[in-house]
């Protein structure tokens, strides 16, 4: 296999390609053969029955890929616990430089202008990743942070301090597994509705909630129903916030709603779903991140992190 084919075959059958293109090399990049004859000294053979440094690339190379079978039979167990017929797909590395972000057509606001937080549905990469957003913060549930943690998935979380106030110590613990914790007002109103110092108060408030619980006012905030204005936009770039991301599927356990007639993913897309349980929405958390990666997995996305993009 060449290291081409191996990349398109997998991290794994990379590593192993590219083992083997080393020790191909080192095997025939010496200096000119020897004359003497084949019945050389065993002693002199020993340095490179020893390995010497020709070797030592390749033998860096066997242990990489040795490790990396492992932690993929660790994963692939991890995923099969978990209801899945394989493991979810690693995204790439985040961009060195993050894409440029702008309101999308559509999303604008009367009484917006310049300055004021993009509203995005999706994030503009040609990577194949999506991102999962969960929002409120209800359900508490200790399962879905022992998936999150053993299947490595990373998620966003936008809380509502009426819905998450209960328990912060449980959003540390999502925090502590990587997941950023961002905005999503005090109590969950329609923006819309509210004059500009009610709005303000409403995000300004959560944020200094957050500083508080989680240790950092976060940069990112969603509205509420995905409803805002000219001054939710104004109010929250007062309060600190630089983008507002909003949604192109939700999902549900076993189902989805789309805002789009194209169902399939596409790259960059944000997924919303919430923190809700069996009588909320019928299923468990752990079923809604099942229903996201087994479609993520049949069309080629890995879930990304969407801090890391944005």
């Amino acid at each position: 296999m060449t290291p081409r084919s191996a990349l398109r075959a997998g991290p794994l059958a990379l590593v192993l390609a590219l083992a083997g293109a080393v020790l191909a090399s080192a095997c025939s990049s010496g200096p000119a053969a020897d004359p003497r004859p084949l019945t050389r000294p065993a002693e002199d053979a020993k340095p490179a029955a020893g390995g010497g440094p020709a070797a030592a690339p390749a033998r860096a190379l066997a242990r990489t890929a040795e490790h990396q079978r492992r932690v993929h039979a660790r994963r692939l167990a991890a995923a099969r616990v978990w209801g899945l017929a394989a493991a979810p797909l690693l995204p790439p590395a985040p961009p060195r430089t993050k894409p440029a972000l702008a309101t999308e057509p559509g999303f604008e606001t009367d009484g917006g202008g310049p300055g004021l937080p993009p509203v995005i549905t999706r994030v503009p990469t040609d990577d194949r990743v999506i991102f999962l957003t969960i929002d409120d913060g209800h359900r508490k549930d200790p399962e879905l942070l022992r998936m999150l943690r053993e299947l490595d998935v990373p998620v966003s979380a936008f809380l509502t301090d009426d819905a998450a106030r209960d328990d912060y110590a449980y959003f540390r613990a999502l925090r502590d597994l990587g997941t950023t914790v961002s905005n999503h007002t005090l109590h969950h109103p329609d923006l819309r509705e509210l004059p500009y110092a009610a709005q303000r108060e409403e995000i300004c408030g959560q944020q200094r909630v957050l500083r508080r619980e989680m240790g950092a006012a976060p940069r990112i905030f969603r509205p509420p129903y995905g409803n805002y204005n000219g001054d939710t936009l104004r109010a929250a770039k007062d309060c600190g916030i630089d983008l507002v991301p909003l949604w192109q599927q939700e999902a549900f356990p076993g189902r989805w709603t789309y805002s789009r007639a194209d169902t399939a993913f596409h790259p960059g897309d944000i997924v919303l779903t919430h923190f809700e349980g069996p009588s909320e929405f019928g299923g468990t958390m752990a079923d809604v991140v099942r229903t996201v990666l087994r479609k993520a997995n049949d069309e080629g996305f890995a879930v990304a992190r969407l801090e890391d993009y944005v």
